[in-house]
């Protein structure tokens, strides 16, 4: 049986956090160099609006994300928006096939 695919295991990774983020969306396109296989990822988050929050958002850049036979190489907050009561995001990413 085959497991979640790397799309749900990287908003996992991101919903551990314990900031209570929500996905709202999440596009992923296939992605290839000469020597490598991944997928490209955009995705929109949102939860509410906290100094936790900000500080997860701050590191992402640097966050380890386990995502199982994947590599997340890149990470970045495009986009923030925020209220006094919810934060909205935009991150896109680029995990890497391991192997």
């Amino acid at each position: 049986m085959r497991g979640p695919g790397v799309v749900r295991l990287l908003e996992r990774a991101l919903c551990a956090a314990g900031t209570g983020i929500a996905i709202s969306r999440h596009h992923a396109t296939e992605w290839h160099s000469a020597t490598f296989s991944g997928m490209r990822h955009e995705i929109s988050g949102e939860a509410a609006t906290s100094a936790a929050l900000d500080r997860w958002l701050e590191g992402l850049a640097e966050a380890e994300l386990p995502v199982a036979g994947h590599l997340v190489a890149d990470i970045a907050v495009v986009e923030v928006s925020r209220d006094s009561l919810r934060t909205r995001f935009r991150l896109e990413a680029l995990t890497v096939v391991e192997g």
